[in-house]
């Protein structure tokens, strides 16, 4: 794959071959101290021709903090518009994107507490995939066990931007390394307040362990711009977890794109997440 520094001008046309985006509800707990009962909403786009006799790939896509569901496929439409351009050109197979919300409620988007990351972890796993796989047509087929969905992992991604980026790692890579094969954390690993040493320690362990149980990871995009917020602490990270691990290894299965004059903006995002669709599942 060749990396652009612009979203190309022909993935921001609406092709006649358009996919659509749904609403899927589910039930879950807040799986911390009070443990409350919650009503969940995410977004989920399925590719234009969508049918239930197929087995379709699955990315789950986290927004930003403040933000919730809606962020990449309602409050960006054009999200979609690259999706359904991606797959009519055969630049990534059709697949099922599933925009959730770390947060509790509309209101809990308001708070600043960065435990939401780690916490979405138990979500994600026992609420978020096995509703989503339940209902939509992946390679589960629609079999949610615990034992399936890890067997199924290779056709499982997780990606997200900002405070969703250290959500891939907290919730998805550290804890749930034996549901997702595919990672793309866009802006950030730790957050301007975290410490290097203990991200890198558990990235490397993360893989390591892993690899005892029998499972590899398939590929690690990194994205970032060089003025972005977070670019330094990201890239830190990185080099040295590359430089620690031999599970790492740059262009076989990672590798960390730069914007150069990249800044913190959905610009920049829905541009890792073109990169990342060429690389996951394949």
């Amino acid at each position: 794959m060749e990396y652009v520094f612009e979203m190309p001008k022909e993935m921001l046309v609406e092709t006649d071959k358009k996919g659509s985006v749904e609403l899927l509800e589910y039930d879950s707990q807040t799986y911390d101290e009070s443990a409350r009962e919650l009503h969940k909403k995410a977004c989920v786009y399925l590719p234009y021709g969508y049918e239930e006799s197929k087995k379709y790939n699955i990315l789950y896509l986290l927004h930003g903090g403040g933000f919730t569901q809606d962020w990449w496929l309602k409050l960006f439409p054009d999200t979609v518009t690259i999706l359904d351009n991606m797959i009519a050109n055969g630049l990534c197979d059709p697949c099922i994107v599933v925009t959730p919300t770390f947060y509790h409620d509309e209101e809990d988007k308001n708070t600043h507490d960065e435990s939401r990351c780690e916490n979405f972890k138990t979500e994600l796993r026992k609420d978020l995939i096995p509703a989503a796989e339940s209902k939509y047509s992946t390679f589960a087929g629609k079999d949610v066990s615990e034992e399936n969905l890890i067997k199924t992992r290779d056709h499982r991604a997780f990606a997200g931007l900002s405070l969703g980026s250290m959500t891939t790692y907290r919730a998805a890579f550290y804890n749930n390394f034996d549901m997702f094969a595919w990672y793309g954390p866009f802006s950030g690993c730790c957050g301007p307040f975290g410490d290097h040493d203990v991200e890198v320690e558990r990235i490397c362990k993360t893989l390591s362990e892993g690899k005892e149980k029998g499972y590899d990871l398939k590929y690690m995009l990194c994205c970032n711009g060089d003025k972005d917020i977070a670019f330094k602490e990201h890239k830190d990270i990185m080099e040295r977890a590359v430089k620690e691990s031999d599970l790492l290894v740059q262009g076989e299965n990672y590798d960390f794109f730069i914007i150069p004059g990249g800044v913190h903006d959905m610009k920049a995002w829905q541009l890792h997440m073109y990169h990342a669709l060429q690389v996951f599942f394949k």
